[in-house]
């Protein structure tokens, strides 16, 4: 089912939730030892919010997300339930206090299955940098049973979303990191407009990009979820007061006389021509739902990854300065208190977060400040002009959302520039700050999903779920990762 069936179906009492809940739980027992898509699994919590909701149900008072499990990136502050940014710096932390994204999930009824996995502090691409090991993508490539990343940083809730452990997930995206995976891994994933979504309690990588937003297996899924995780927060100061639309409502939308924008700088050099011809599929279902198709330009998108690149790591090194060791997480002893930053530091942190400190603090030192961070921020100005120009004209971008099919965990490159090459489609719209969709379109050679990626004007996000339902049902994207023989026995279930 999606989520929107299983909503539906919890309404009409066809199944309880505590069923529901109870098959979920199920599922993630037989296939998360395998996948590790989650790091802490609430069972016990679990059940008794999914008979909190069926009681709310049985009363008429239901919300929007009432009785529905799902996952919770472990990036969330979650009151009393361990959350550690996939880092052993947090391994045992618990906070004393909800992010306000699960807390409006809590509000309309959602029911939490646990927190999954991710790329330590959201850094990575191929969710391969977790403390808590590496995330298999549920997918296996044609005669392969080569384990596969699942994208990142939200892997692990792409993965869990993919294999059926939940109906939805909350996802962060700060230069791709729900698009990417939701690409990856054959769902949906969108990520709002910077502000749309609280950043409050969410543990944060870079303050000026990052942004939550939900991933699931179809686009009215994410609509739903959507619709729960927005809304303005006072505590949030970059939270925007706008009233959240009905999402749901958009979807299947005529596209009647909407302009599509194709912009040039994407057909990226050595681009695959799988992912061209997607791409081009991709146009065509557009053009015969009605759209106006227009080649548009983004004349600073070249410049985008590298440009990514040195903001993000400045802002995460600021961001992580506050894990010393003194006020909260791990600590490591030291003779002196700089051994003790450096103990705690060495020990809490893998080798990626600590080359993007390591860099964001270099950009950011002096004698480089002005040659590297400053030069970078007027550059996003212009990357977002760019999208501001070409938005005068047309009313949505169609791109690929990610330059190949997911890869092999021991294809991961050496070099850790080929890693951040991931993100090249997807990091432009971080920057500028508005709204992406990822929608499965098709898959490769190989059998593995491709995505194709919709940005939209800054908050409306309506227009997206417009077109991402109208290419959804023009594919029809049917393929489900296929069980191995080994996780059918362990779940019992008959062949």
């Amino acid at each position: 089912m999606s989520l929107v069936e299983a909503r539906d179906g919890l309404v009409r009492k066809a199944f309880s939730s505590v069923e529901l809940t109870t098959a979920a739980l199920a599922a993630v027992e037989a296939l998360n030892p395998r996948l590790n898509a989650y790091i802490t699994v609430t069972g016990d919590q679990a059940l008794a919010q999914a008979a909190q909701a069926d009681a709310a149900i049985a009363a008429g008072e239901a919300g929007p997300m009432a009785g529905v499990p799902v996952g919770i990136k472990d990036l969330f502050c979650t009151k009393g339930v361990r959350t550690t940014a996939a880092s052993n710096i947090l391994r045992d932390f618990v906070p004393p206090y909800e992010s306000t994204v699960t807390a409006n999930l809590r509000r309309d009824g959602a029911v939490f299955l646990g927190k999954t996995n991710l790329d330590e502090f959201a850094m990575g691409s191929g969710n391969l940098t977790s403390a808590f090991g590496p995330v298999e993508n549920p997918w296996k490539r044609a005669g392969s049973d080569a384990a596969l990343v699942p994208g990142g940083s939200s892997g692990g809730s792409a993965a869990a979303v993919a294999a059926g452990l939940g109906f939805g997930a909350t996802g962060t995206d700060t230069g791709g990191s729900i698009r990417q995976p939701a690409s990856y891994c054959g769902i949906t994933g969108i990520k709002p407009t910077y502000g749309r979504c609280s950043r409050f309690g969410t543990i944060a990588f870079a303050s000026s990009l990052d942004q939550a937003g939900p991933m699931a297996r179809t686009v009215a899924d994410c609509a739903v979820m959507l619709g729960s995780m927005a809304g303005f927060d006072a505590q949030d100061s970059t939270s925007v007061d706008r009233p959240v639309p009905d999402y749901l409502a958009a979807c299947g939308r005529s596209l009647k006389g909407l302009r599509i924008g194709i912009p040039r700088e994407y057909h990226a050099p050595g681009m695959p021509a799988e992912i061209e011809a997607i791409w081009q599929q991709g146009i065509a279902w557009l053009r015969d739902a009605g759209c106006e198709i227009v080649d548009v330009s983004l004349p600073h998108t070249k410049y985008g990854l590298a440009t990514y690149y040195i903001i993000a790591p400045a802002e995460c090194s600021s961001n992580l300065a506050r894990y010393d060791g003194v006020r909260f997480g791990a600590r490591v002893a030291g003779g002196t208190l700089d051994e003790l930053y450096e103990n705690t530091r060495r020990a809490g942190f893998g080798d990626e977060t600590r080359r993007r400190i390591m860099m964001g603090t270099y950009v950011l030192s002096a004698g480089y400040y002005d040659a590297y961070y400053l030069k970078a921020q007027k550059v996003r100005s212009l990357i977002q002009r760019d999208f501001t120009d070409v938005f005068a004209d047309v009313d949505v971008l169609l791109t690929p959302t990610a330059p190949s099919a997911a890869f092999a965990q021991d294809e991961k490159p050496s070099d850790p520039v080929q890693m951040y090459l991931n993100d090249i489609f997807t990091v432009p719209a971080s920057m500028a700050g508005v709204p992406a969709m990822s929608v499965p379109a098709g898959v490769d050679a190989q059998g593995l999903p491709l995505g194709l990626q919709l940005i939209g004007r800054f908050f409306d996000e309506e227009t997206l779920f417009a077109v991402g339902s109208a290419l959804e049902r023009a594919a029809a994207f049917t393929h489900r990762p296929a069980l191995r023989a080994s996780d059918v026995a362990r779940a019992g279930i008959a062949s």
